[in-house]
């Protein structure tokens, strides 16, 4: 069978794909993927055959980003989700997408749900197509309202087509009841690169494994949102591995506490067996790594659906969630100075009370007990 993957840039989107690319292998399949740019070395790193189509139009793209930095949640995503990702980004991808279907005829499309180009050009083709979360199924059915008139310019009658189309999701259904009416769970087996543990492995203390991926490391914000929060855990009885992301550079965080190491990247896998918990803004990908890891987490929530996965778990009992910011500040939250002393208590809490510990690792049995990747490929491709 073939199958034909597609995603936007954003490695946060792109990963929750990589599953289902050794899936693919396992069951002797051919793979090809349609991605931008940005991801032009994660597809070749994977040995994937791909075409790289346009990036979305970069000037566009920046005022995008600007204008909802500096509005409230809900008028932000309706802008990024009908703008960004419906509109620039479907226009960007949808001519390679159909030009990749022309050459590899898939049986499958298999796509990030804000890959719209991929759900457009197999519904034109009749191609069988599903699409693979990113976040909650809640947001992510919620998004479908605020990008159908957008699509709409591109196929007439897309919002029905998204709706009905089958829906693979990692988190577990007691955390995340989806309204997808085609749902389907897999938990992620995709072996972690196997990284040498640094210094941040030993020594006393609990590990915080402290990250806000791959996104918040390039906002204006970043610097002052890592020292902020390794101020709230200096002076702890704990060891703290940093990872900053790729676009951020270490050295501008200047001298840190001993107890403290700063990385640009690590493979979170291979992090979560030394650690104790997790303190980050609730990303989707590391939210449901630690889960699966049966770590508690301390959220910072600061934009996209970060507060969403935050709400989730706090209500399951496996963590704490600090709202940081301003409330009357638009858009993207910024920590503040006056937000550390409230985070330094949530991490002591966490540490020192063991129903959260408890709760995640109830999570991450529900996690273990699900479906594999290669067991959604086989329904899929059996329909």
């Amino acid at each position: 069978m073939r199958l034909l993957l597609c995603s936007t840039g954003l490695a946060g989107h792109f990963n929750p794909l990589v599953p289902f690319i050794e899936a693919a292998r396992e069951r002797g399949d051919e793979i090809f993927a349609v991605v931008p740019p940005s991801l032009a070395k994660d597809v070749e790193e994977l040995g994937v055959e791909h075409y790289l189509s346009d990036p979305p139009d970069p000037t566009k793209s920046k005022d995008l980003w600007r204008r909802a930095a500096r509005l409230p949640h809900a008028q932000a995503a309706r802008l990024l989700d009908g703008e960004f990702f419906g509109r620039l980004s479907t226009e960007a991808m949808l001519g390679t997408v159909e030009a990749a279907c022309e050459k590899f005829q898939p049986d499958l499309v298999l796509r990030e749900p804000c890959a719209y180009a991929g759900a457009v050009a197999a519904h034109r083709r009749s191609i069988d197509h599903a699409q693979v979360a990113i976040s909650t199924a809640r947001t992510e059915w919620s998004v479908i309202r605020l990008v159908a008139s957008t699509l709409d310019d591109f196929e007439d009658g897309m919002e029905p087509v998204l709706r009905r189309t089958r829906y693979l999701s990692r988190l577990p259904t007691s955390l995340d009841p989806s309204p997808f009416p085609r749902t389907l769970r897999y938990r992620d087996n995709t072996v972690p690169e196997v990284v040498r543990p640094g210094p941040w492995a030993d020594g006393s203390g609990p590990l915080i494994y402290l990250t806000f991926g791959s996104v918040a490391g390039g906002l204006d914000t970043a610097q002052s949102a890592f020292q902020r929060v390794i101020d709230a855990v200096t002076g702890l009885d704990v060891r703290v591995l940093v990872t900053t992301g790729k676009g951020f550079n270490p050295r501008l965080l200047g001298p840190v506490p001993p107890n403290v190491t700063v990385q640009s990247w690590v493979p979170q896998a291979s992090v979560f067996p030394f650690a104790s918990m997790v303190l980050c803004h609730g990303g989707s990908g590391t939210t449901y790594g630690a889960l699966a890891a049966g770590l508690p987490i301390v959220f910072v929530p600061m934009f996209a659906d970060q507060r969403t996965n935050a709400q989730l778990i706090t209500v399951a009992g496996a963590g704490v969630v600090v709202d940081v910011g301003s409330k009357s500040e638009p858009g993207f939250r910024a920590i503040e100075s006056s937000d550390v002393a409230r985070i330094r208590a949530a991490v002591i809490e966490v540490l020192a009370r063991s129903s959260y510990a408890l709760a995640a690792q109830v999570i991450a049995e529900e996690i273990s007990s699900t479906g594999s990747a290669r067991d959604c490929l086989d329904e899929l491709f059996t329909r």
